[in-house]
């Protein structure tokens, strides 16, 4: 996670020139006799090196101490993966990634900030390299299993996150809370007692590894999820207004007496966009509000600053840890009903087919008229439930009104060529007992795609104004694919029941007709889950690159400034555009900084939120083992084929050396498994019939074998 930069103290300053102006390494001596600092006072330069060497801006040689960016080393994060072996991401973004093998790891850790020495020989395409020093540690606390009591003190433990490869022995002191073998422990690392096994103490138990909430908590600090604001950050929260006072809403528009609704799912606790539409002289009027977030959190202030260190809020099956404190997020940022809110206002024209006619933007309060859910929706408009209609009589000509706007907003998008990757999202029931009870695809119908039409049409509005004011933003740039990624994409359908009727196309257009030919087959999901795997990134960026999959050529994020931090900048953006307040400021080179920042945190994100899914799924999956289910090939490799789940939201693999009855080969270009002797294949999009042979949480694994 990236910090707070440290202020460099005078004498630190001092230091760093000598270092920069000298021609080799300087002592403790030399830097003494410079600065005319006596004897009595050299704990104060050793004091002084020690933090210069915790920064990673010099490095101990011999008995003397060197600058890190003159030695042939280079900084960087430490990913490793399950294997054991690794990659250095530099800080440098124009160096290509390093690869470290288990030897050279250095004691470093999954995630640690190291100092890395390139060797000469290299991995593929990648140099390799040896890790000389870990400058930070990427988590002070981490997560474990206790594996078995070794003492009448002592536990061995193993770590739950399976990039970690070392052992843990946890002393226990006297009154300290006791854990039972297979109970998760957050424990705190101290030292190296041999190599693979370091001691450690207790820091909390959190129980039971079966339990979904251990799960959650063990995968926050698995992925250094900030659960707990820091004492400044509340305190500046606390301080603000339980409502808009009356000084707040001047030179702001008063819509409070238009009719916006906010519509979320039915456990929704923040509402930061409230919309209206209405027809007008044969056009359409859409109003999209957002919680004007910026007009609390200066820019620079503690809220700020922790809001850009979290980058975004984090969301699981049983909780959300926020970006901002509860009194904002669900509070003074909350559109609640029947209460004033300050936001900010994107008011656009569009003519009868959905294009864009004219737009603007304003600072408002407005007052939400109404809480609906999607389900509300649903049942009023595509189920025509009549007991619904009546109960939501005040808003139902609106919602149709929102309906038929909605449609002419997707058709256009679609005629340009946007993507809609059809993927279902697992929904996660918690039982009583904190134990996963089921695993099903979340509800999705046009219910949600009104509210996401709205919000697409108003990121492109703000991006577009934006561009054409010269104005300083983060852009959601969606790069277009490798062509070769998507040749091999297509290369690998041909081998499936869609291989017959591919689009000789190899562009947006092409994906469309790929996406129509597969609906409604058994292979759909799996051809929109390998057509997005053929995607690039969605990154931010002070530079607008365009984003491919919406078929856009100007984008950003206006729409959520309570849980991501791109779109605070947005609005600050927007604000100066339109002239209210300073817009924030922010220079080109800082506004790199925070879109490395963003991007980095929303990849944290992203990960814990599978991982918890992963985890939940093997604990709900546990007393199904020698269960058969029907599921369908979704991915290969040299080694094995996973099977994606019918019955339940599930995917598990099947190891080659499970496979008995032949020696099979891997053939990459088909994609197939091919028995030396039977001829028998395994493919992409192959039905299959399995058993689930075994479940591990430690190794995040469901692993099957064919039923026969």
């Amino acid at each position: 996670m990236k910090k707070t930069k440290k202020r460099t103290a005078p004498h630190e300053r001092r230091i760093l020139q000598m270092f920069e102006q000298a021609s080799r390494p300087l002592t403790r001596k030399d830097i003494g006799i410079e600065l005319d600092i006596p004897k009595a006072r050299k704990e104060e330069i050793e004091n002084i090196l020690e933090d210069l060497i915790a920064q990673g801006k010099l490095i101990r040689i011999g008995r003397g101490y060197g600058l890190v960016k003159k030695m042939p080393m280079t900084p960087g994060i430490l990913e490793v993966q399950r294997s054991g072996v690794g990659f250095v991401l530099p800080e440098d973004k124009r160096l290509k990634d390093i690869f470290i093998s288990r030897s050279q790891m250095g004691g470093a850790w999954h995630g640690d900030r190291v100092l890395v020495s390139i060797l000469p020989r290299r991995r593929g395409k990648n140099p390799e390299g040896r890790i000389v020093r870990v400058v930070e540690r990427a988590r002070p606390v981490i997560a474990v299993r206790v594996v078995r009591q070794v003492g009448l003190d002592t536990l061995l433990c193993q770590p739950t996150d399976p990039r970690l490869h070392f052992n843990v022995l946890l002393t226990i002191n006297s009154g300290e809370e006791t854990a039972k073998v297979d109970d998760i422990v957050l424990a705190i690392p101290e030292e190296e007692i041999e190599k693979g096994v370091w001691s450690a103490k207790i820091d909390r138990v959190l129980g039971r590894e079966e339990d979904a909430s251990v799960q959650e908590a063990l995968v926050k600090v698995n992925w250094s999820v900030p659960t707990v604001f820091p004492e400044a950050v509340v305190n500046q929260a606390e301080g603000l207004p339980d409502v808009p006072q009356s000084e707040d809403c001047r030179e702001r528009e008063d819509l409070r007496e238009l009719p916006f609704v906010t519509i979320d799912g039915a456990s929704a606790r923040d509402f930061d966009d409230a919309v209206l539409a209405r027809p007008e002289n044969g056009k359409w009027r859409l109003w999209v509000a957002i919680a004007d977030v910026s007009h609390y959190v200066p820019q620079g202030s503690a809220l700020d600053e922790e809001a850009l260190e979290r980058g975004n809020s984090y969301y699981f099956p049983q909780s959300v840890e926020p970006m901002f404190p509860e009194k904002l997020s669900n509070g003074l940022c909350s559109l609640v009903p029947g209460e004033p809110r300050l936001s900010m206002v994107a008011e656009m024209l569009f003519s009868a087919d959905g294009d864009p006619v004219e737009e603007r933007f304003y600072p408002a309060v407005i007052r939400s008229h109404g809480r609906l859910t999607y389900e509300q929706v649903k049942r009023v408009l595509l189920d025509n439930d009549a007991a619904e209609q009546e109960r939501l009589r005040d808003h139902l000509p609106m919602l149709r009104d929102a309906e038929k706007l909605a449609r002419r907003l997707l058709a256009r998008r679609v005629k340009r060529g946007a993507l809609d990757f059809d993927l279902p999202e697992p929904e996660i029931l918690i039982d009583i007992c904190d134990h996963p009870e089921d695993i099903r695809p979340r509800a999705r119908h046009f219910g949600h795609q009104i509210v996401e039409e709205f919000m697409l049409a108003a990121n492109e509005a703000v991006a577009r104004f934006l561009e054409g004011r010269q104005a300083r933003l983060l852009y959601r740039n969606h790069p277009e694919p490798d062509p070769d990624k998507l040749d091999a994409l297509f290369n690998l359908l041909r081998n499936t029941p869609l291989g017959a009727s591919l689009p000789e196309q190899r562009d947006a257009k092409g994906i469309q007709q790929l996406f129509a030919g597969a609906q409604g087959s058994e292979i759909d999901f799996l051809v929109n889950r390998l057509a997005l795997r053929s995607m690039m990134q969605a990154e931010y960026a002070p530079e607008n690159k365009g984003h491919f999959g919406l078929a856009s050529d100007c984008y950003c994020h206006f729409t959520s400034p309570i849980r991501r931090y791109a779109d605070l900048v947005v609005h600050r953006a927007l604000k100066g555009a339109l002239g209210f307040g300073s817009g924030g400021g922010t220079g080109q080179k800082k506004l790199k900084e925070v879109a490395d920042q963003v991007n980095v945190m929303e990849r944290r994100a992203t990960g814990a939120e599978r991982e918890i899914v992963k985890r939940l799924t093997i604990l709900f999956l546990k007393d199904k083992v020698g269960q058969t289910f029907n599921g369908i090939v979704s991915s290969m490799a040299d080694f094995g084929f996973w099977v994606e789940l019918k019955e339940v939201m599930a995917e598990g693999m099947v190891p080659l050396s499970s496979l008995g009855d032949d020696y099979y080969n891997y053939r990459e270009k088909q994609q197939e498994m091919l028995g030396e002797r039977t001829g028998r294949r395994f493919r992409l999009g192959q039905e299959l019939r399995v058993r689930l042979e075994e479940v591990s949480l430690s190794r995040i694994e469901v692993n099957l074998t064919l039923a026969e």
